[in-house]
């Protein structure tokens, strides 16, 4: 906290010597709403991801070119649900209020990156996404006119404050400690380069091996900034030998010219989803007296997806510290829970709400709930399917690229010949048909989640799986 201090002390000193009332800007008749536009938000925000019909801008809902920015920033509200129910707005318009009450300060300020990725991870990423953060005066003029109630006319920040054009860089990376060999599992990919302009996924199958069935308390992950998603899978017991992949070696999910590495894909098919997440630190642990198996001999195959689109190389890392618990400890042995939902089209320009319904083959204790789809997803809503509670919502994600982690607790018992409902909608912008698949271009439809059976530490589900898939639906307007 000290280094922060310190770091923002000259530009805010800078700010503050300035008579707020005073334009010493070339063009007085500039408001500083139009200098924002202007020189800030259209080179940096909407010429790169936030004009109409582009991909971030219909997955945020947020255009941020000069004929529509103002009404879209103040005083409306986030699209991201977690930012949304903590009551913040895009930009507030009342005098003096807490900056952080602004959506889009949380989101543009770097020298406090930390405070949005530790202690609100759920909203998302720091912007510009991909590109090097605002300079401290960009910052410093922004801060002003939010101090100021946003006002659409008038000086409320003098430019020379502009000139500052330095701007934070985050000063190490500290990566997770390793783990003993008796305290669990440290998975590591190495600094690695993404090309300028490019989203590059790949794999690598970890070379170590579980010597022993094993119990997982705690699962930790931590990455460089610019990374979509990190998912350890597992491969299921009915992988070919020749299908699966030489221990350490990159296997990159595209060319460098972008075209799909057909063997990759092919060991896809074989993937059990263990553990993953989209923000960019993550810490969960399991309920006391519960733990997830792992099986002797499981390896792990380790998916990053990172997004660079500056012009420079980027370099991403990530660690993934897996703990273990003792027997003694469990008294409820979880398993994941995987709801996939790959038959559904999008049509092109229509809006699409598709729901497919899985029935528990057993009573099912659901602890742990969350989502994943792409960018053309607009919400993602779980339903109990069944009994008395039937249709009542017990999941809601509104970001694609940073769905809630809902802990739920007591858990969720789904009693057998019950189940769950996933109501998911899309607005599929594009001329193009959208269907499931693997590729950030295709969409997804998919609920993680973690369980236990009142079979207590049983090691394995019951026959068949806890869910068996029984109806689905779409509609389109």
């Amino acid at each position: 906290m000290r280094r922060l201090f310190l770091l923002l002390v000259p530009t805010v000193f800078v700010f503050a010597a300035c008579d707020p009332g005073t334009d010493l800007g070339e063009d007085p008749e500039e408001s500083t709403w139009d200098v924002i536009q202007a020189r800030i938000l259209q080179p940096k925000c909407a010429e790169a991801c936030h004009a109409a019909g582009t991909t971030h801008a219909e997955a945020s809902g947020l255009v941020l070119t000069a004929d529509v920015a103002y009404e879209q920033l103040v005083g409306e509200p986030p699209t991201n649900s977690a930012a949304r129910n903590a009551g913040l707005l895009r930009v507030h318009s009342s005098p003096s209020t807490d900056l952080y009450q602004s959506y889009l300060w949380v989101k543009i300020n770097a020298p406090e990156q930390d405070r949005l990725y530790k202690d609100t991870p759920e909203f998302g990423s720091l912007m510009p996404l991909g590109t090097p953060p605002l300079t401290y005066g960009e910052l410093n003029y922004i801060r002003r006119w939010l101090l100021a109630g946003a006002p659409k006319d008038g000086v409320v920040a003098d430019e020379i404050v502009l000139t500052d054009t330095a701007t934070y860089r985050q000063q190490h990376y500290e990566p997770l400690p390793e783990l003993a060999f008796e305290e669990g599992i440290s998975l590591r990919l190495e600094p690695f380069e993404v090309a300028p302009n490019f989203e590059r996924e790949f794999f690598v199958r970890d070379p170590y091996t579980l010597d022993q069935d094993r119990l997982i308390k705690r699962s930790t992950m931590s990455m460089r900034p610019g990374s979509h998603h990190f998912i350890a899978y597992t491969f299921s017991d009915r992988t070919p030998a020749n299908r699966l992949p030489l221990k350490g070696q990159v296997r990159d999910l595209r060319q460098p010219n972008g075209a799909l590495n057909g063997g990759v894909f092919q060991q896809m098919q074989y993937h059990e989803f263990f553990s993953g997440t989209q923000w960019p630190r993550m810490d969960y642990r399991f309920p006391d007296g519960v733990a997830l198996h792992v099986h002797e001999g499981t390896t792990f195959d380790m998916n990053s997806h990172y997004v660079n689109l500056t012009s420079e190389p980027a370099i991403g890392e990530v660690q993934v510290n897996l703990e273990f618990a003792q027997p003694g400890e469990v008294q409820h042995v979880a398993h994941v829970l995987n709801l996939n939902n790959t038959e559904f089209e999008l049509p092109a320009r229509k809006v699409t709400t598709v729901s497919r319904t899985f029935r528990a083959n057993e009573r099912l204790n659901v602890f742990t709930l969350f989502s994943h789809a792409h960018k053309h997803m607009i919400e993602f809503r779980v339903e109990i399917s069944g009994g008395a509670r039937d249709g009542e919502m017990v999941y809601l994600a509104t970001d694609y690229e940073h769905p809630p982690i809902l802990e739920i607790s007591p858990p969720l018992v789904i009693e057998e010949g019950q189940g769950l409902r996933l109501v998911t909608t899309y607005n599929n912008w594009t001329d193009e048909t959208k269907r499931f698949g693997f590729l950030s271009t295709d969409e997804m439809m998919i609920l993680f989640g973690y369980y236990y059976t009142d079979a207590g530490k049983g090691w394995e589900p019951g026959p068949g799986g806890p869910f068996t898939p029984v109806s689905g639906m779409a509609t389109s307007r």
